[in-house]
């Protein structure tokens, strides 16, 4: 079969290859064919370095298919059902799902991980995020999959699998946004269009979409964005706004430190900062013991939206449904897995919201 492999993070390329094998399926495990998968912004953090994987590996994690196969002691899942992935697979039983906080799992994701999920020419072969998705096929651990409503679309379905559940889940779960609020989300990619989504989902009365690439602030607009600025621009903006006092919630969708510390400076004094883009593990972040305490401001991050999967994907799937949450407008260019490697170059351009990748 097709899948889409890095060998050597750092140069920015992958290699579709027609000789890989999924893994065979095992007792706790299901194989999903892929029909659609999301190209996104955390597959180029593996590509450029910014994040580590290991090489050899299939990319992929935003996706979504049919169950072909399933494996000995699998419950509640059967052949033909349609299925979201989730790259942090919930057990269900530890102390962090009991309380609430099943991203943070790593029962099952501490074995998945470091798996080889595929054979190419009779050598192993890893899967990003224990999935890689960028293959017509895949196995997993059932705990990785969600079953949906088989009205859905495939291309709607991946996107709910990492960035519109991460977005949307930071303003709903994470912030907690509240009616009446004022928000800014500084970067409007994937990321930050659900998380002025989930703004707007939330109540919220102003949200101010920062971003230096024109195309991308006049996107923000359609889903729910009230103002949009250059970054040049915000300073003014806020005067006018706010008062100059801050926003009371403010989001960082760009995972850098110089707009980490421009988010939190965003944010009123007792308001909050959500750092939802992913940085460099060797980046720091400055702040003063004074302005911690004087401030009182809550600065947080957010891992998947601070979502349990299990109730996040039905949940997002009813909101796009009843048509409070826009799904299909972010999918703004459609591309064989042949092509994946374009779809990365116009993602830095900025020239598209999301990618999918037909399967």
């Amino acid at each position: 079969m097709r899948a889409a492999v890095l060998s050597h993070p750092g140069d920015g390329k992958l290699v579709i290859v027609t000789d890989a094998e999924p893994s065979a399926v095992e007792a706790g495990e299901v194989r999903v064919r892929i029909r659609s998968t999301g190209v996104c912004h955390t597959d180029l953090s593996v590509i450029n370095g910014t994040m580590p994987s290991r090489p050899p590996v299939v990319l992929g994690h935003e996706g979504a298919g049919e169950i072909v196969e399933v494996g000995p002691g699998v419950p509640n899942l059967a052949v033909g059902d349609h299925v979201v992935l989730a790259w942090v697979p919930p057990c269900g039983r530890c102390r962090r799902c009991l309380e609430g906080q099943a991203y943070l799992c790593s029962q099952v994701s501490s074995t998945t991980h470091l798996k080889a999920r595929f054979t190419i020419g009779g050598e192993p072969v890893y899967a990003f995020a224990g999935l890689g998705t960028m293959a017509e096929a895949i196995t997993v651990a059932y705990q990785s999959v969600v079953a949906i409503d088989a009205e859905v679309p495939w291309d709607v379905a991946s996107l709910i699998g990492c960035g519109v559940t991460t977005g949307v889940g930071a303003a709903l779960n994470s912030a907690k946004v509240t009616p009446g609020s004022s928000v800014v989300v500084f970067g409007c990619g994937g990321i930050g269009i659900s998380i002025i989504q989930g703004a707007r989902i939330a109540g919220a009365a102003e949200i101010v979409a920062v971003d230096p690439i024109p195309a991308k602030r006049e996107q923000a607009l359609r889903f729910g964005a009230t103002h949009m600025v250059s970054p040049e621009e915000f300073a003014e903006l806020s005067t006018t706004l706010v008062g100059g006092e801050g926003f009371d919630f403010a989001f960082e969708a760009v995972g850098s430190a110089q707009t980490i510390r421009g988010v939190y400076d965003a944010a009123r004094r007792g308001g909050t900062a959500c750092i939802v883009g992913a940085g460099r593990s060797d980046e720091t972040v400055a702040f003063s013991p004074f302005e911690l305490f004087y401030n009182d401001k809550t600065l947080t991050g957010t891992l998947y939206g601070s979502s349990d999967v299990r109730r996040d994907f039905p949940r997002l799937v009813r909101l796009w449904k009843a048509g409070r949450l826009d799904l299909t407008g972010m999918i703004t260019q459609k591309l064989p897995l042949e092509d994946v490697n374009r779809a990365f170059t116009d993602m830095k351009d900025g020239r598209v919201i999301r990618t999918v990748i037909d399967l």
